[in-house]
């Protein structure tokens, strides 16, 4: 695996080089000598990278813009190998949403866990019934 010089890391990562100076100095990001000078072994500027993307929990929600929320049971999920499709009984509500597989795997969607879809659209049909 190449060694990367200090500019290349901050470029690759989105910083100045002086943040990934202090991130070595801290012992956040491993350095190693290349040939006299400070470098970053591209295995460990990987995966530096993958926990800098990491998002940080988000805590209890106490507001949300999404007004249509309704709390019900998982009732299947079937997975792909990129997309999910869940199903959601919430009273006599069926609520189907289609996500990355990712997405279930990390929520751990699974039939019996109850869950709420938070529903938040621009495009809303609305239809008359027969009398």
């Amino acid at each position: 695996m190449p060694n990367l010089r200090i500019s290349e890391a901050a470029a690759l990562l989105g910083v100045s080089d002086d943040t990934v100076r202090r991130w070595i100095e801290q012992g956040r990001l491993p350095a190693v000598q290349d040939g006299g000078r400070m470098a970053v072994d591209g295995r460990e500027l990987a995966a530096f990278a993958q926990k800098l993307a990491e998002s940080p929990d988000p805590g209890t929600t106490t507001a949300a813009s999404a007004r249509n929320r309704l709390r019900g049971i998982v009732t299947r999920v079937v997975k792909d190998g990129v997309m999910a499709q869940v199903e959601l009984q919430a009273g006599p509500f069926r609520v189907v949403s289609l996500m990355s597989r990712e997405a279930a795997d990390e929520l751990e969607l699974e039939p019996g866990v109850i869950a709420v879809a938070s529903i938040k659209s621009t495009h809303v049909v609305v239809e008359i019934p027969e009398s």
